[in-house]
């Protein structure tokens, strides 16, 4: 097998399981660390071009992370894209498991079995909190409904304010952010770098929860420690 993959989880996962069948990965696929592959460019802007020149029996892609042009072009190019959607946890094993079974003829790797294992002896959350869970500034951006983030955030005992808002990740105004009735905010350090320095100050009045992105948005063997990380970061927040 020859597979490139547009999804910095998707690559972490076949290059876990099995590094020599990748042939290609975006340029912001950072893990494992040392991965040395040809890079193609990013999730939003493939170089279509330069993938078919790879001539893979596969490229794996998500419906969320890359464009529907990029991927019909590599489908008229004649390859075999095979695309995941993940909105929740019990989907990202699931698509896991397709992928690494179906598409590229692996075994179940054990690490998905240690995922599924961790998550699922999760103790009972003690209360739930209410949460504002930015992605972005400038403008601001937040979770909305139907998110695999929101999806992990709710096991842990954390309720995003906006899960049911009509926009997966709707633009908000800061005064409207402030506002609401939350308990904390949520502050991963993907897709915008949120830190103690930048962030946690446009919320004077709400503890401030600095989580890893990568536990929180990537499904892959992250989904491992995810538990532990995550919760370990929430209950810094008090």
């Amino acid at each position: 097998m020859r597979v490139v993959s547009l999804v910095p989880s998707l690559t972490e996962a076949v290059a876990v399981c099995a590094p020599e069948l990748l042939v290609g990965a975006t340029d912001w696929c950072s893990h494992p660390a040392g991965l040395e592959v040809p890079r193609i460019g990013g999730t939003k802007n493939p170089g279509t071009g330069k993938i078919a020149a790879l001539a893979p029996d596969l490229v794996i892609a998500n419906e969320e992370e890359n464009r529907p042009q990029d991927l019909a072009a590599l489908r008229a190019a004649g390859l075999d894209v095979m695309v995941t959607e993940v909105r929740t946890l019990d989907q990202a094993v699931s698509e896991l498991a397709r992928v690494l079974v179906r598409g590229c003829g692996l075994a179940r790797p054990d690490w998905l079995d240690a995922a599924e294992t961790a998550w699922r002896e999760l103790p009972v959350p003690a209360a739930e909190r209410a949460a504002v869970v930015p992605i972005w500034r400038r403008p601001w951006m937040v979770l909305g409904r139907d998110t695999f983030a929101g999806d992990l955030l709710a096991r842990l005992g954390v309720r995003n304010v906006y899960a049911g808002h009509a926009d997966r990740y709707p633009r908000i105004p800061l005064d409207e952010l402030r506002a609401c009735p939350a308990d904390l905010v949520v502050l991963p350090d993907e897709p915008y770098r949120f830190g103690a320095d930048d962030g946690p100050e446009a919320f004077p009045s709400l503890p401030a929860a600095l989580v890893s992105g990568r536990y929180l948005t990537w499904y892959g063997p992250s989904l491992v420690r995810a538990p532990g990380v995550l919760s370990q970061a929430l209950a810094g927040a008090g």
